[in-house]
């Protein structure tokens, strides 16, 4: 077929490309490489995956980039990484995904998030002598879990969640405390 007998519908170069959501291009670490790899190995160790597809998929964990290689990886497994929601065309300003945030790292100081921010699905917090505080209440939470790792010495972290959370606390501060509070329903 020539050249000029091409179905119009069918060129290459008109193809619309899938919108790409940011956080899939985000660099992974080797510690989430590694992450990956121990879900995969449960997951194996549970007869979800064979030998042989455990060996190719931790393969390509040790060869991903990034973020959006990962999330294939573990996509059929019941605690495999979530995929990060498309963007949708932006109303006001559209906050991008974050899976996982950065370390909240407090020494003999006090760091507190409140109000309209993006919360990440994965967060770290380490307090040495010093306050932190989460609130959640008017957070954009893209994600149906949010797992918050506390390491705290001498310091209080205190998270403030939605009314309708559910929250599963398991802490172990020295010398300091972590709470939770639910927000009060307004009434009229």
């Amino acid at each position: 077929m020539a050249q000029d007998e091409v179905p119009q519908d069918n060129r290459p170069q008109d193809a619309v490309p899938a919108p790409v959501v940011p956080a899939l291009r985000r660099r992974v670490s080797d510690l989430e490489r590694e992450q990956v790899a121990d879900v995969l190995r449960d997951a194996a160790g549970e007869g979800r995956l064979s030998y042989t597809e455990l060996e190719e998929r931790l393969e390509t964990v040790y060869a991903s980039k990034t973020y959006g290689e990962l999330v294939p990886l573990t996509a059929d497994l019941p605690n495999g990484l979530q995929h990060p929601a498309a963007p949708q065309p932006p109303q006001y300003a559209v906050a991008p995904v974050v899976p996982d945030g950065a370390p909240i790292n407090v020494f003999m100081s006090d760091r507190k998030r409140l109000g309209n921010w993006v919360a990440s699905q994965r967060q770290e917090v380490h307090a040495v002598m010093g306050d932190v505080t989460l609130d959640y209440t008017e957070a954009q939470i893209p994600f149906d879990e949010v797992h918050i790792d506390i390491r705290c010495i001498l310091a209080d972290v205190k998270i403030r969640v939605p009314a309708d959370a559910i929250v599963h606390l398991d802490s172990n501060p020295i010398l300091g405390a972590v709470s939770e509070q639910a927000a009060t329903p307004v009434s009229y």
